[in-house]
């Protein structure tokens, strides 16, 4: 290992796991350059010698490695017997690296993955799909999530005229389906195959009830012995409202579905909030000195790629003591007057007013601004045209390396900065100053029984409704569906420089030009 090697795997400590949710535009670059000179060396920036500087799943070479990823199947090649340079960085990874695999549930509820998905359809569309997911999982993944139909499918626009979900129980009996599917044909643990874990979705502490209720026999030990799903996958309100989080939690506690070497991992669906990310090792912490000394939680997001391909760049994080942390992201240098430029990215952004700060990763230490505005006035792209930026889609995926490295140092400085005694506003205790976030949790998990750590949850409800959730509202009991899917999604251009709210879309096209 070099000594210019950021290590941000010794760094990660007993932290939550975040989970870099990898762009197939950003692994295309490091795979395809593995098989054929993809990018010209002559537009390697010095100081990256090679495409391998910015796998971060490569220990010996990428410039700051980092074991933990996701990979969703809505982007991925399925069929692991054909060789496919695109996704070769995550097919041929380091065997310690530890990689979870969406199923593409989101891609079935946004009817990107059309067929009738309803329970016992026989759709043969729908199968195909179902059994690529599955042989995907137990032939790439260490941990997969269940192939769930989440509830808001019959509310995407569009999506129920491709799907066949015209209702929440309509999701539900595709799920159950699904999970049959699963449980009979995974290949197993002892044969090499993927750990599994039970999707739990719900817009609402009802529906959330209901589906746990319905699901949970599916990590049953005793129902399932050998072939029961490994741990839990929090979907819908599930991962964005910690009053339910902690509910669910203790009740997974009572029904012994929280086991040590049988449900050791839990995972959250797109989370990006710093405060979030404090908060997640709060319980991982206090789950482990109390129950499970094995126990995991990790949460994912796409925002580092998602804000590039929006022109976002992130330049900064911010921890306040007792007010709101954040990424700070802006659109960057993107002038064709750079092209001959030789002065280092930072200064040039930094002198020419673009950013008033910037803190640089790894990658972005070892570029120029002409690294990144390759085109010049009169220059013509791939395609031979002269277009409005100067980037080429390299500069796309130079950036992207630099959120990644911004994004995961920016969790885990929160997270030291928390060990610190620096708190995120939201979990400092301001209408309860004698109990903070930490100490609650402490004090709920230590209870000695299900009935005594339920009335915990119960005496600080009105503490717990006040933190915001991973999409911006409080953790206030949902009672409607149509709440927390309007929180969820929004059809209009995002303007917001919250990672929770950039365009999805953008990123979809992006993938789809390379």
């Amino acid at each position: 290992m070099t000594t210019e090697q950021h290590d941000l795997t010794a760094r990660q400590h007993d932290y939550a796991v975040f989970l870099p949710a990898i762009s197939s535009f950003y692994s295309t670059y490091i795979g395809r350059q593995r098989f054929e000179p993809y990018v010209e060396a002559a537009r390697m920036p010095k100081g990256m010698p090679d495409m391998e500087s910015m796998n971060f799943l490569n220990a010996q070479q990428g410039l700051f490695p980092y074991r933990w990823a996701l990979y969703s199947a809505g982007h991925a090649d399925l069929d692991l017997t054909k060789h496919n340079p695109k996704e070769d960085m995550l097919r041929s990874r380091d065997p310690n690296t530890i990689l979870l695999c969406d199923s593409g549930g989101f891609q079935i509820a946004k009817g990107v993955w059309e067929g009738d998905w309803k329970a016992n359809s026989g759709c043969p569309r729908a199968q195909k799909k179902r059994e690529a997911v599955l042989k995907w999982q137990d032939g790439l993944a260490t941990y997969g999530l269940t192939l769930d139909i989440p509830t808001w499918t019959s509310k995407w626009p569009g999506s129920s005229e491709k799907t066949g979900i015209r209702n929440y129980q309509d999701a539900v009996d595709a799920t159950i389906y699904n999970n049959n599917y699963f449980i009979a044909h995974r290949r197993g643990i002892d044969n090499g195959g993927a750990r599994l874990l039970n999707v739990l979705q719900g817009a609402n502490h009802v529906e959330a009830d209901s589906w746990y209720d319905t699901m949970k026999k599916y990590s049953d030990p005793a129902q399932y012995p050998g072939r029961h799903f490994n741990g839990w996958g929090m979907g819908g309100q599930n991962m964005c409202d910690v009053h339910l989080v902690l509910r669910r939690i203790v009740t997974l506690m009572r029904d012994r579905l929280l086991e040590p070497d049988v449900h050791d991992w839990m995972h959250f669906l797109g989370t990006s909030k710093l405060e979030w990310a404090c908060l997640l090792t709060d319980i991982q912490r206090a789950v482990r000195k109390y129950h499970n000394p094995q126990f995991t939680i990790s949460f994912d997001c796409a925002s580092p790629f998602l804000a590039t391909a929006n022109g976002q760049l992130y330049y900064q994080s911010s921890y306040p003591n007792r007010d709101k942390w954040t990424y700070r992201m802006a659109p960057t240098a993107d002038d064709k007057k750079y092209k001959t430029d030789q002065r280092s990215f930072r200064d040039a952004v930094i002198q020419d007013g673009i950013h008033a700060e910037f803190d640089d990763s790894p990658i972005s230490a070892r570029l120029k601004v002409s690294d990144v505005c390759v085109y010049g006035p009169g220059d013509l792209n791939k395609i031979g045209k002269e277009g409005k930026t100067s980037w080429d889609s390299f500069s796309y995926a130079l950036l992207m390396g630099h959120n990644v490295w911004q994004h995961i140092n920016a969790v885990q400085t929160a997270n030291e900065q928390y060990d610190l005694g620096s708190k995120p506003g939201m979990l400092a205790g301001r209408t309860t100053p004698d109990h903070d976030f930490r100490a609650i949790v402490d004090d709920i998990f230590g209870q000695p029984d299900y009935a005594s750590r339920m009335d915990r949850i119960t005496h600080y409800e009105k503490v717990l409704d006040l933190i915001i959730g991973t999409r911006g509202f409080t953790g206030k009991k949902l009672v409607s569906a149509r709440p927390m899917f309007e929180a969820l999604f929004t059809f209009d251009e995002a303007v917001s420089m919250d990672p929770d709210e950039l365009d999805t879309d953008k990123l979809d096209a992006l993938e789809d030009s390379i």
